[in-house]
């Protein structure tokens, strides 16, 4: 099935935060795929790399920046070459996270510190860095990343469900307080995605069982599922919808 196409996005400049795997690529892939011109950041340099090699081949503008997101200087020097090099930044997509799970009583103040700057601290700073693109430009869109973790209360992932769960309330001060410069800021929670690092390191038969069981589609979600659900909240299709969440789970929670 062909994906819809938002005309709206082709020509504008989009940047995504951990784009270069996972549910990040995806996002990178569809928005190329609407002739967005692309900028992503990643730590990993060659998968990144490849990635964007890749997309230009077949026609796309795509940028790779490889920084440390929990450098926040790096961040923002490579937020600024993106908006130098592709244009004003219109779209904020804050996926980078990290969902390393980790036992309760073994979390110490440096790994509780860490698991923040990893998966809340840069997307506060990236806003900070990519809407005075938008003010200037007359609006945007920004599209956070949560978790289904912390509404389903997942075992061993406490840190990073408190910091995903944080995603959702800076949307809504973002939402509110930059309203008036027409900039949308809205939530997308994930559920179980099978992404590659979910199916290399705990995707096993009793969490294949868990899915069928608690889904109530009784497929798994795939990184495209939740692509998809960015893509329109980034659309002016969305353009009535700021503050809000939404959940692209399978219909779990």
């Amino acid at each position: 099935m062909a994906n819809a196409i938002f005309p709206d996005l082709r020509g504008r400049t989009v940047l995504v935060t951990g784009g270069g795997q996972g549910i990040g690529a995806a996002i990178v892939r569809l928005f190329a795929e609407q002739g967005s011109k692309v900028g992503f950041i990643d730590i990993a340099a060659k998968v990144s790399q490849a990635l964007a090699d890749e997309l230009n081949k077949a026609g796309g503008t795509v940028l790779f920046k490889q920084a440390d997101i929990t450098d926040i200087d790096a961040l923002k020097d490579a937020i600024a070459d993106i908006s130098a090099k592709l244009g004003a930044i219109t779209v904020l997509i804050n996926n980078a996270a990290h969902d390393q799970r980790h036992k309760f009583f073994e979390v110490t103040p440096d790994y509780f510190d860490d698991r923040i700057a990893v998966n809340l601290k840069h997307a506060f700073f990236a806003a900070q860095a990519a809407i005075p693109d938008m003010i200037a430009a007359g609006g945007g869109s920004i599209v956070n990343l949560g978790s289904g973790s912390w509404l389903m209360g997942s075992e061993d992932l406490t840190a990073y469900a408190t910091a995903k769960s944080a995603a959702y309330g800076l949307t809504r001060v973002l939402a509110g307080e930059f309203g008036k410069d027409n900039i949308r800021v809205n939530c997308v929670i994930p559920g179980w995605i099978m992404t590659e690092r979910q199916i290399a390191l705990w995707v096993d038969a009793k969490g294949e069982e868990a899915i069928f069981r608690n889904q109530a589609l009784k497929r798994k979600m795939l990184p495209e599922d939740v692509a998809k659900a960015v893509l329109f909240l980034a659309s002016d299709q969305a353009s009535g919808m700021t503050n809000q969440q939404i959940v692209v789970d399978g219909g779990w929670i």
